[in-house]
């Protein structure tokens, strides 16, 4: 069962809808864009590990916006495969050039779209099979995306998993919200400090059956550090 999150920006319902079944079907997450502007939020909100993005969109093109997340510190890794019913060379070459890291042409049977989803998500995978981080019994795994606890598994959100990332990787160190937003979230994000609080919070939620929200520690006036030392 996968544990990556995809984003479909598609303005066609029944193009979208068909693309959510199937990709549901394989385990993945799905969130939801008819638009470039409600991708932009959902980007924000929650950082999919993939972006499927179609050409044409009615406020702004496909094209445009894969080169603004190329140019965004946070997106600019974002693997997004284009969807599109342009066939000419010419154009397959533009969609590539806008960033794109691969392209499909419609119409595309949903095993083809599957396949090249998986095969574009193994080449992005971030560092190797084995890439483990682990603090007293919590452990992350950053090619898997799965984390445990004393051999539990734990599920988390992709914010959630990033920022659980940041902390256990920069432990016994305090970071404001400021900083948090642009160390988990990325610079240039317009998003409220508060909602930082709100991903603290659920994190900690799916941390604390097994007892390790403890570790995520508020700091007063200054913002929250990671400790497997409990804070007098």
């Amino acid at each position: 069962m996968n544990t990556q999150t995809i984003l479909v920006v598609e303005d066609d319902e029944a193009i979208r809808d068909m693309i959510v079944f199937n990709l549901e079907r394989s385990g993945f997450r799905v969130i939801e864009a008819g638009d470039c502007q409600t991708a932009r939020v959902r980007i924000a909100d929650d950082l999919p590990d993939l972006l499927l993005l179609d050409w044409m969109l009615p406020d702004t093109s496909g094209v445009e916006l894969a080169r603004s997340l190329r140019r965004d510190e946070m997106t600019r890794d974002l693997p997004i495969i284009m969807l599109t019913a342009r066939t000419m060379e010419d154009d397959k070459v533009r969609g590539l050039d806008s960033g794109a890291d691969d392209y499909v042409t419609k119409p595309f049977g949903a095993r083809e779209l599957i396949a090249r989803i998986n095969a574009l998500l193994r080449r992005t995978a971030p560092g190797g099979a084995d890439e483990e981080i682990e603090v007293d019994g919590l452990v992350l795994n950053t090619a898997s995306h799965r984390v445990t606890g004393n051999g539990k598994p734990i599920d988390l959100g992709p914010t959630e998993f990033r920022m659980l990332r940041f902390f256990m990787t920069h432990q016994d160190r305090v970071y404001s919200r400021t900083q948090l937003l642009d160390y988990v979230w990325g610079g240039g994000v317009y998003i409220e400090e508060r909602t930082v609080d709100v991903h603290v919070l659920r994190l900690r939620k799916a941390l604390a059956p097994l007892g390790f929200d403890s570790y995520i520690q508020t700091v007063r006036g200054a913002g929250y550090r990671f400790s497997a030392v409990q804070a007098a």
